[in-house]
């Protein structure tokens, strides 16, 4: 197309730089700016190519180098396809970090392998991941529902059995991503199925009688704690002694939501002394923990759960789980007619009531009064 040079008047291709007359350089927004070429990879790392003539949402693909062809050329396979140059050369970068066989024979033993070096691994995956050992040999490119749900059915629990289900949804998230399956079948069913309602059931007051008759069993003043303080079996296991004050007679501790989270729970008198016991065997372990194993490590849950269900069994009490101490202590609560927002307090419960959460400043001393009220129950 022909233009007309502003200084000259005579006529000039819309995309000439300058002018062929005169010598102008007209403003010309058309003109295409040369992109500034990207720096080359280094060898080995593998290669981006941008490909184009066709509208494709990635249109960037990364290839990784796999060794050389017979006749001496360099061998590649595509990793996957970006939106972006960026995300190519990042996906590179993590490849490079931990490299996977991108091969279809790859095995979920394997799978998890490399899934499991790019997370941080809870408790929740490394617990279950023993149940699912007649699919580690499995290809991948072959695992379906049925499998995975086979799985499933192996532990008796409905939290392990949610875990299992939660832990191939992220591997398999993971797999897709890198193209190593195309689809993730984990996410094609639900787990409705395997939840259940937990009942909890509160002690009687014979049933606590009995509990501070076998104090003399190590793990029993931590579950008599839990009867006193409304803690979590959770909570009691990450509770650390610089939480614990007995001049000012409270502990620290709470996870699970925001309200329960670093709560301030009082001693009462009747606590104290469990306490003071845990602290020592504590000390005696030279842990950091309140209450803790038996090489001063943090308990995890898992044996928390077996060591309260067989202290339960050894005393005659059966039928009880890790959870009911705080049942008790909501119930003993109640019964002494502790006041209700000092209950959520203690417990960790949000406190719906505006005037009460934002307006209301309760003073420490007015908890460790209320709970003193079920010294007696």
């Amino acid at each position: 197309m022909l233009i007309t040079c502003p200084e000259c008047q005579l006529m000039l291709s819309d995309k000439a730089a300058v002018c062929p007359h005169c010598g102008f350089q007209p403003k010309n927004p058309t003109r295409r700016v040369a992109k500034k070429p990207h720096r080359r990879l280094p060898n080995g790392f593998g290669q981006i190519t941008e490909i184009k003539g066709r509208y494709l949402r990635k249109p960037y693909r990364a290839m990784i180098s796999v060794g050389k062809k017979p006749n001496g050329r360099p061998d590649s396979k595509i990793l996957a396809y970006f939106e972006t140059y960026n995300d190519a050369y990042a996906a590179l970068v993590e490849y490079n970090r931990n490299p996977y066989d991108l091969d279809v024979a790859m095995t979920v033993q394997e799978l998890y392998e490399k899934w499991s070096a790019t997370i941080d691994l809870t408790r929740n995956i490394t617990s279950v991941w023993p149940y699912c050992e007649q699919v580690y040999g499995m290809k991948v490119q072959d695992l379906r529902v049925r499998h995975i749900k086979s799985c499933m059915e192996v532990p008796e629990a409905p939290t392990a059995k949610t875990n299992i289900k939660s832990l191939f949804n992220r591997m398999l998230d993971y797999a897709v991503e890198y193209e190593i399956v195309q689809k993730n079948y984990a996410r094609d069913f639900s787990v409705e199925q395997y939840k259940t309602q937990t009942n909890h059931i509160a002690y009687t007051p014979e049933e606590v009688k009995q509990l501070w008759q076998n104090t003399s069993i190590p793990l029993m003043n931590a579950i008599l704690l839990q009867c006193y303080t409304g803690f979590r079996p959770q909570e009691m296991c990450t509770i650390r002694k610089e939480d614990v004050n007995i001049n000012e007679r409270y502990i620290i501790g709470g996870m699970k939501t925001k309200s329960g989270k670093d709560r301030k729970v009082p001693i009462c008198d009747k606590a104290l002394p469990l306490v003071n016991k845990l602290l020592y065997m504590s000390d005696l372990l030279d842990s950091e923990y309140l209450v803790c194993d038996n090489d001063g490590k943090p308990l995890s849950y898992d044996k928390y759960y077996h060591r309260f269900t067989a202290i339960m069994k050894e005393i005659g009490i059966e039928g009880h789980k890790p959870h009911d101490p705080r049942k008790t202590f909501v119930t003993m609560c109640k019964d002494k007619n502790v006041d209700e927002y000092a209950i959520k307090r203690m417990v960790g419960h949000k406190i719906e009531d505006i005037t009460e959460s934002v307006y209301t400043d309760r003073k420490f001393d007015w908890l460790l009064d209320e709970v003193k009220k079920i010294e007696d129950w």
